[in-house]
């Protein structure tokens, strides 16, 4: 990745509301350079999508839930394509505010889900469907949970602070 397009980025996860003008000046080229300094990087994947980081509180969130479930069986090409279709089907008939589903490694866990929740009655409820959910056989679930009301939090979700990490590497 090249010097502009690291700067952009950075910039763009600091505050992605900025015209291409301001974003110019900020990275210290041309507004056509960003334009199309921009579009490349979207074409390419660098950017998935635009949006924006509420504050979970106001929207009626007050727990977060760091969730990890080991399948009883492994997980193959043609399981993992049965397993999405019936967590795709029970989320259309339960919707719930999930940030990340992934497959991974660690803790003697395979799979790992950072949701929202209304409190903890939801994270409950969310807890005992996933593990009925056809397909899934779930031979352990941990969650580490997260009160987003703790004045205590530090930080609880900022692009802002990867752009400053991906900043001072360059620098660096």
């Amino acid at each position: 990745m090249k010097d502009v397009e690291l700067k952009l980025l950075c910039e763009l996860m600091k505050d992605s509301r900025r015209s291409d003008r301001e974003l110019a000046k900020a990275v210290g080229v041309s507004q056509p350079t960003v334009t199309r300094t921009r579009g490349k990087l979207e074409k390419e994947g660098y950017i998935k999508e635009y949006t924006i980081i509420p504050d979970f509180r106001k929207l009626g969130y007050n727990v977060m839930g760091i969730t990890l479930l080991k399948h009883n069986e492994p997980v193959t090409e043609e399981r993992s394509a049965e397993l999405r279709k019936a967590v795709i089907e029970t989320e259309k008939q339960n919707p719930h505010a999930s940030l990340m589903a992934v497959n991974g490694m660690g803790l003697q866990k395979n799979r790992l889900f950072i949701t929202l929740y209304e409190d903890y009655s939801a994270y409950w409820h969310a807890t005992q469907l996933a593990k009925s959910i056809p397909h899934i056989a779930v031979e352990s679930l941990e969650s580490f949970l997260v009160d987003l009301n703790d004045e205590g939090n530090y930080r609880l979700l900022s692009m802002a602070a990867i752009a400053r990490h991906l900043s001072l590497k360059e620098e660096g």
